[in-house]
């Protein structure tokens, strides 16, 4: 006689028959007909669930314009931005390789400010604002690189940075439908007590008002922002030292004094220059 209690037969494969019965043809304790109802219910759901959704967005794009946003209610203020795009640059001005990043950034830039694609745009009238109305596309005013004179990359190709008095291009953010009041210009100043002597281009740092409004990325898809461009006009007392430079826009009613916000109307850039 056996030590052993014998087992009913089919206990050691219990498992298996739950994966799948061939008595009863059921898998995972569900039969054929079961799990078909199961994935038609989920398959109606879901889809009831996407048609629905579908809907919802099709109706909201339905009240949105190509060409405006739907609400205007208060016309932001703009950023200020650099380039080269650093704020903390170091220029060696005896070694091209090490500033050559500087100068192919401010190159590839101001490549859709070539004076030969900005003369199949508008020559625009001085100090008035360029509203233009029709949903058609928008013209631009011509801004040419050539109006940053000793900044603009034609006569010096290495836009001052080989003599040690480098550019640096300042842009404001697009913003749709801005009109700044006033006669706004960009002022640069360097937080130190003796002034740093800056040329700016084009002149007094001017920002003309023909370049407003911007009709948004569709409408004025050609649209380029006026510039200015600073140049630094380093002596040899200012090199091998950080040198901390805020420019603004000022003579507008656009905000430059948030200090939540350090790059609303201003920007603060460091550079130095070593020999």
């Amino acid at each position: 006689m056996s030590n052993k209690e014998e087992k009913p037969e089919g206990k050691e494969s219990s498992w298996k028959d739950f994966i799948y019965n061939p008595r009863t043809g059921e898998f995972l304790g569900r039969t054929a007909s079961s799990w078909a109802l199961i994935f038609l219910f989920y398959l109606v759901f879901y889809g009831f669930l996407a048609g629905m959704f579908s809907l919802t967005m099709w109706v909201m794009l339905q009240t949105l314009d190509d060409y405006t946003p739907k609400y205007r209610d208060r016309v932001a203020n703009p950023g200020l931005m650099i380039r080269p795009k650093n704020l903390d640059m170091v220029v060696n001005r005896s070694n091209s390789q090490q500033y050559s990043k500087y100068v192919q950034e401010l190159e590839d830039f101001l490549l859709d400010y070539n004076d030969t694609l900005q003369e199949q745009n508008v020559q625009c009238k001085e100090g008035d604002y360029f509203d233009q109305d029709g949903p058609e596309e928008k013209q631009v005013c011509q801004f040419k690189r050539s109006q940053l004179r000793q900044c603009s990359g034609l006569a010096d190709t290495n836009f001052g940075y080989s003599e040690g008095q480098p550019c640096v291009l300042i842009k404001l953010n697009r913003v749709i439908g801005l009109k700044p009041q006033g006669q706004p210009y960009v002022n640069c100043t360097a937080k130190r007590e003796i002034p740093l002597q800056m040329l700016y281009f084009p002149t007094e740092g001017r920002i003309d008002k023909m370049y407003f409004p911007y009709y948004g990325k569709k409408s004025h898809a050609k649209y380029v922002q006026p510039l200015v461009a600073v140049k630094l006009q380093l002596t040899e007392q200012d090199y091998n030292t950080q040198l901390t430079i805020e420019c603004k826009v000022e003579g507008s009613n656009l905000r430059n004094n948030d200090e939540r916000d350090k790059f609303l109307g201003r920007i603060t850039f460091r550079i130095t220059v070593t020999k």
